[in-house]
């Protein structure tokens, strides 16, 4: 905790949001320790929005929670009514920030729906913390209170599509904690699984058609935000691809015998400066397994950028699947494996879009094998029958030709049937190991130009995350080059095999040396702007330059083939700069090759 706070402080953090677990069994002592360390941070100007977890949640530790907490959570906080203290929220410039208590979600989304209506207007931004979350990592409410729930406890079941509609359409950032790794995911308000926008109902201002504007997917961001204790754990379960597709995932769960030699410590910080939001996850590893051993590593940790994202609200977005795909098993316009969008556009008649390259460069990681269990009488789920309905309609995409799961040919198993006592059906299904390629979230936004700019900031976010990485179902490195996945982990019931990353594949976390895959972007100019006046240039470090020098820009079309062979260049010395075109034919038309994420705009020459 320390540590995290001090990370949080060294980057200009002014507000934390601890999600739950602040204690592990709520005694006085282990209170008077939290509120000893952030009572430092507090006084030193960062202000603190903690929610309960599931470690705080009896009515005993409730009283504490309360004469703790009220002391950190702001005065002008508006509670929810009949949960003061453990439901609230607060407005901070043009972001609203909600906290929840663990397991409160359902409860509290009527709350919610009207702290939104409320408060129109006044927030451009939505973060919501809890401790768990909808959907989790290895737990997540769906799983647990839909389809492992009690017979006839409907309060999540009757509203779990509306919440995925209502976060979708507000654009939320959900955040929170629970898992004890790091996962980021999108999270969908859509029926079928894949890449498929369809199946919404109230969130159609979100669609990718003309009528919708730039096409925002139907979904919404899930962070959850890793550890600041001694604690890691497996991956159960895996991608709920149904409704959720992987962005990132790390985990350290300091397990020697699964290869695992270290937990996480993690810190992830929001920027939100008014349309835009920057996101940076780091992590620290260590081996401190009380607070007994002492900060060891801690005490001068070693912070790797390990995820990162920017975007505005004013945005186009796509999911880039990883090239592990069976040939087979690619629908068109389904499980797209290329860098390519529509047009994208901006507020003075830009536009852009991404115009090829293949997502060679991915993540991997394995899950373990779980049961999901069924009781007659007792839950929901009262046989196998009725277990495997739930699990296809909440949680996972059942396996078919036109919508392949591309994480097992077979992603539920027969288990168990029998009866208890008193002679009711009692069993479970079986959820195999299987192995997941993560996906890149690929977003394209707009800001405003500048003084330095004649035309909008393009900024292209989600190429930087992975390196190549490969871990085990508890954190172990494996190596995607040369090892195999788990049996059955690809949709026609092989392996995933060993891939061929590209020679700049780093198989590193450190964002800030991840070199991606090639990619072309396709930059249209509004016609108030004079080609011979301006040339394609790029932010670094807040400072605009051209992205290459004018005699090396290429009077030529974008080809396909110039992602993977570049065309030849005007002369030897243009070779250290990124390739740059112009389609002389078309007019105003602009475009580069770049293999990281960038932030470009048309300058002056």
């Amino acid at each position: 905790m320390e540590a995290v706070l001090a990370k949080h402080k060294e980057e200009g953090v002014n507000v934390v949001i601890p999600v739950g677990d602040l204690t592990d069994n709520g005694s006085t002592h282990e209170w008077e320790q939290w509120v000893g360390v952030a009572s430092k941070y507090r006084d030193a100007g960062i202000e603190f929005l903690p929610v309960m977890g599931n470690h705080e949640t009896s009515w005993a530790y409730t009283v504490e929670w309360i004469e703790n907490m009220r002391h950190f959570i702001p005065e002008d906080a508006i509670h929810m009514p009949s949960a003061e203290w453990l439901n609230y929220y607060v407005v901070r410039d043009n972001v609203l920030m909600i906290g929840l208590a663990y397991y409160n979600l359902p409860i509290a989304f009527g709350w919610i729906q009207d702290v939104l209506a409320d408060n129109e207007g006044n927030f451009d931004h939505v973060v919501i913390a809890s401790h768990d979350g909808l959907i989790g990592a290895k737990y997540g409410e769906t799983r647990e209170q839909i389809v492992e729930g009690v017979k006839d406890d409907n309060r999540l079941f009757d509203i779990h599509k509306e919440i995925r509609e209502t976060f979708a359409e507000h654009d939320v950032i959900w955040v929170q904690g629970h898992e004890h790794m790091y996962q980021r995911s999108q999270i969908h308000a859509r029926v079928l699984g894949s890449n498929d926008p369809g199946g919404r109902s109230t969130v159609d201002t979100l669609a990718s058609t003309p009528s919708g504007g730039n096409y925002r997917m139907p979904s919404y961001t899930q962070i959850i935000s890793g550890n600041a204790s001694y604690k890691g754990y497996e991956y159960r379960y895996g991608e709920r691809e149904l409704i959720q597709d992987v962005v990132q995932h790390k985990m350290a769960t300091y397990d020697t015998g699964m290869d695992s030699h270290h937990y996480d410590a993690n810190a992830a910080i929001l920027t939100f400066s008014g349309q835009r939001v920057d996101y940076h996850a780091y992590y620290a590893p260590h081996t401190i397994k009380n607070n007994e051993e002492g900060p060891k590593e801690l005490a001068d940790p070693e912070w790797t950028l390990m995820d990162t994202f920017s975007r505005t609200l004013e945005r186009c977005e796509t999911l880039v699947y990883p090239n592990s795909i069976p040939e087979g098993q690619r629908p068109i316009l389904n499980h797209i494996v290329e860098y390519k969008t529509a047009d994208c556009m901006g507020s003075n008649g830009e536009s852009a879009k991404l115009v090829g390259g293949t997502n060679n460069t991915f993540n991997r990681v394995d899950t373990t094998e779980r049961t999901l269990g069924f009781h007659e009488g007792l839950k929901r789920a009262e046989s196998m029958n009725d277990l495997t309905r739930l699990s296809y309609q909440f949680l996972f995409t059942k396996n078919s030709s036109w919508d392949p799961n591309l994480n097992a040919a077979n992603r539920l198993l027969p288990g168990e049937n029998g009866e208890d006592d008193f002679g009711s059906r009692k069993g479970n299904v079986i959820i195999p190991a299987t192995t997941i390629d993560m996906k890149k979230h690929v977003t394209l936004s707009w800001e405003t130009k500048d003084a330095n700019t004649e035309s909008d900031i393009l900024i292209v976010s989600g190429m930087q995350n992975h390196g190549g990485t490969y871990q085990n179902s508890h954190g172990g490195e494996k190596d995607l080059t040369s090892d195999t996945g788990m049996d059955g982990s690809q949709p026609d019931g092989t392996a995933k095999g060993p891939h061929d990353l590209p020679y700049s594949a780093t198989q590193d976390w450190d964002s800030t040396k991840i070199i991606g895959d090639n990619y072309g972007i396709e930059f249209k100019a509004g016609n108030n702007i004079q080609d011979h006046n301006v040339i394609l240039g790029q932010r670094i470090n807040g400072k605009w330059s051209p992205i290459t020098p004018a005699h090396c820009v290429i009077d030529l079309p974008w080809d396909e083939d110039f992602a993977n062979n570049p065309p030849q260049l005007p002369s030897s010395n243009c070779s250290d700069y990124p390739v740059v075109g112009y389609d002389s034919n078309y007019g105003n038309l602009w475009w580069t090759i770049v293999n990281k994420d960038v932030e470009v705009s048309l300058i002056r020459r």
